[in-house]
Order: structure tokens, then C-alpha cells, then sequence
């Protein structure tokens, strides 16, 4: 049994090894049709190599100084609580980390980007319609009356915009989110933020790049210093209104003397205006002295919760290009034509066998 068993292992090896010969004879025989389809691939890919556009990648690097509250200021923050004025100061990190690189493809920066004005070619337009241009969407929009008359105009409402509009605005967003915008820290131990966007348009993605970093660092600021300039209004109204009420004070004293001059030592009742007037001025002096040093703290805390953002590198032209070179072109349209050529061969020929 043991005997019968090898004999037939050995007769279905030799059989696999057979029809490994069998099939290497028959691709040599088709040597020239191989070799002529990879010619032809090569050539094709030489012709794409040459149609291809290159892609242009914009960069932008830039670091942030966000300094937190401690030390010395820390103390006078404290006291500015104990009198129930809320300064700032706490330092947030809704923006740290990831999510500062997320809110860079958050599709309301997105949209702000693409509604921003650039000036091409001597005309003011939008970059979402600098987009449609590039990728020659009008052409189909021609026989569509719901688009045909759409525009996308620089500084735009985006409350005002028709259904028709949202959905091309989430495409043009879809598509760069996809395959065009990078953002993120090349390396992780430092702190350097990275702006990278892609596309056949060099000018595009130089204006689109340089928008986004704008739009993005302006949100940003706004949003981290907005709890201290509020504070810091507040107390601005808060000093110009005592300082009116002292200055009415002080009048209403210089009038009450006037009236009691000469008066006679008798009648002191008469002077009591001029005396709550005098307590009037006592407690707005102390009231305004206390509000214009929590003013000049707010500014303090305004000018320290303000982040600091450093462009380091800017996107200049020419950018840096990446296209198919025609060596490149030539081997992989030449393998790739090769293997479909070496795949029907095969279907053919078991098409044959069957």
C-alpha cells in the first residue's frame, strides 16, 4: 500500500512538472506577440509620460507660540477673581495637538478658503471658481440650466447659497480632502505644522495654500483670546462709566458750594448736598482707580492668551513638480501591457484545451 501511494505521488509530480514545461514552451513560442505588446505598452507609456499633467505641491510650515498662565501674571489673575472679574487666562486646548491639524480640513476653513479672492490674470475671482476652471466643469454644465448659471463670487454669503451650490462646494471639498490637502507634523518631536497641497494648477495650489493657513490662523486667534477681549470690553465700558458718574460727582460738589456760599453757620442742613456730592466723588475715585488696574490686567491677559503664529516657510514659485518621467513611462505601460498580453494568451489557450 505504502509502495502504491509514493508511485502515485511521484506520477502527479512528474504531471505538474510536465505542465510547467508544457506551458513555458508554449509563452516562447509567442515570444514575438510578448515582445510586441511590451514595445507597445512602452510606447503608450512614453504617450501618457507626455499627455500626463505634472502635479504641483504647494508647502507651507509654521509654528505656534501659545504661552499658558502661571507665574507672575497667575497672581494677578487670582486677584482679579477675588473681586469676581474673570480674566482668562486658563489656557484651553480645544486646538492642541490633532485637533489644530483637523481643523485645517474642517469643511467650514475649507469653504472660507474657496470663497477667498485672488487676483488671476487681472480679474478678481474666487478660488472655488479658479477650481472649476482648472477642471473644465462648465463645459458640462452647458446644457444644464440649473447650473450653467451658477457663480461662485470672492467673499460670497454662505447662508445665501442655492442647494445646487452646497453640492458643488462638498464636491470640490470631497475631492481635495481626498487626494490634495495634507496637513500634519513631519516629525512628531517637533512642533513645526506642515501645509502641503496638491494639484495640476500650479498658481491654484500656491493661492489655495498661502488662503488656509490665513483663514485657519485667524480662526484660531479669534477663538483662543476671544474669553479675554470680551473681559477686556466689559471693563472698558464699566471704567467709561464711572468716570462719567465721577465727573457728573465732582460738578455736582463744585455746584453745592456755590450754592452754600456765604451761607450762614446756622443752617448746616444746607450743606449737606455738597457733602453726599463729596462722598459721591470718594467712592467713584476708589471704584475707577480699582476698574482701570483690572482694565490694564485684561489687556495683560489679552496680549498673553493672543497665540502667537510664525509662518516659517512659504509656498515660492516654481513649485516643486512630480510627473512620469519617460523611462518610468516606458517600463511600467510595457509591464502592465505585457501582462494582460500573457493573461489572454492563457485564456486563449485553455478556450483551446476545452
Amino acid at each position: 500500500m505504502e509502495n502504491r501511494n509514493t508511485e502515485g505521488d511521484e506520477m502527479t509530480l512528474r504531471e505538474l512538472i510536465d505542465k510547467i514545461i508544457n506551458w513555458y514552451d508554449y509563452f516562447r513560442s509567442q515570444w514575438k506577440i510578448i515582445l510586441a505588446a511590451g514595445i507597445i505598452g512602452g510606447f503608450l507609456g512614453i504617450a501618457y509620460a507626455f499627455v500626463k499633467k505634472p502635479i504641483y505641491t504647494a508647502s507651507l510650515s509654521f509654528a505656534l507660540e501659545d504661552e499658558k498662565g502661571g507665574g507672575g501674571i497667575g497672581g494677578a489673575l487670582g486677584l482679579a477673581s477675588s473681586f469676581g472679574l474673570d480674566l482668562g487666562g486658563s489656557g484651553g486646548g480645544i486646538f492642541n495637538g490633532a485637533n489644530l491639524t483637523e481643523l485645517f480640513k474642517s469643511r467650514s476653513m475649507v469653504e472660507k478658503t474657496l470663497l477667498s479672492p485672488v487676483n488671476l490674470k487681472g480679474k478678481t475671482i474666487s478660488l472655488a471658481e479658479m477650481y472649476i476652471q482648472n477642471n473644465f466643469w462648465r463645459k458640462g454644465w452647458e446644457n444644464d440650466p440649473k447650473l450653467s448659471n451658477i457663480q461662485f463670487l470672492p467673499n460670497a454669503d454662505r447662508k445665501d447659497f442655492t442647494r445646487a451650490q452646497d453640492s458643488i462646494i462638498g464636491a470640490i471639498y470631497g475631492s481635495l480632502l481626498k487626494t490634495d490637502l495634507a496637513v500634519g507634523q513631519r516629525d512628531k518631536k517637533i512642533s513645526i505644522i506642515t501645509i502641503d497641497v496638491s494639484s495640476k494648477d500650479e498658481l491654484f495650489a500656491k493661492f489655495f495654500c498661502e488662503e488656509l493657513a490665513k483663514q485657519v490662523g485667524k480662526f484660531y486667534v479669534e477663538t483662543k483670546s476671544r474669553k479675554a477681549r470680551m473681559n477686556m470690553s466689559i471693563l472698558e465700558r464699566q471704567v467709561d462709566s464711572i468716570r462719567m458718574e465721577l465727573n457728573g460727582a465732582i460738578t455736582g460738589v463744585a455746584i453745592a458750594n456755590d450754592n452754600t456760599f456765604n451761607l450762614n453757620p446756622a443752617l448746616n442742613v444746607r450743606r449737606s448736598p455738597s457733602v453726599r456730592r463729596q462722598v459721591d466723588v470718594q467712592a467713584n475715585t476708589a471704584i475707577l482707580t480699582e476698574l482701570v488696574k483690572q482694565s490694564e490686567l485684561a489687556k495683560v491677559t489679552l496680549r498673553k492668551e493672543t497665540p502667537l503664529i510664525q509662518v516659517i516657510d512659504r509656498p515660492i514659485l516654481p513649485l516643486a513638480k512630480q510627473r512620469i518621467g519617460k523611462i518610468k513611462g516606458f517600463i511600467v505601460g510595457g509591464v502592465i501591457v505585457v501582462f494582460f498580453t500573457i493573461c489572454f494568451l492563457v485564456f486563449r489557450r485553455i478556450l483551446k484545451l476545452l
